[in-house]
């Protein structure tokens, strides 16, 4: 049984949303880091090639990680892609023609994609701990 304290995870919650199914929970785990580092991906192209809509992308890819961490009572991962997802929807507003403001929203993006890379390595580390097969 994995650490029910951890603060990676709230456990006991996230098998009752399971049906106290553990490997069940742990399938959907795997799933999870599977959809994170997809995610991750599509939010790291737009931060290096900022073309066609870069702020609505990385929002619906941070909203993405946010919706499924959320669902299996994954703390940090949800918090930081929240505020991620929360950096892009800014950015949206943004005129494009001033160059300053795309760069300091850019800027704000990749300090909040920072986190949930951290976020995420410490769930990878997590799942290593508790011997999920991945």
């Amino acid at each position: 049984m994995a650490e029910r304290n951890s603060h990676v995870i709230n456990w006991d919650d996230a098998m009752e949303q399971c049906g106290d199914d553990e490997e069940f929970l742990r399938e959907l785990l795997v799933d999870l880091k599977g959809e994170v580092e997809q995610q991750l991906d599509k939010i790291e192209d737009n931060i290096k090639n900022p073309n066609d809509q870069p702020f609505h992308k990385i929002m619906r890819a941070a909203h993405v990680i946010k919706g499924a961490a959320a669902n299996l009572m994954c703390q940090p991962l949800r918090e930081t892609s929240y505020a991620l997802e929360s950096a892009g929807r800014s950015g949206n507003d943004i005129d494009t023609s001033d160059s300053a403001a795309f760069e300091a929203a850019l800027e704000d993006i990749e300090v909040k994609f920072k986190a949930l890379q951290n976020a995420t390595k410490d769930f990878v580390k997590f799942l290593k701990e508790i011997k999920v097969d991945m």
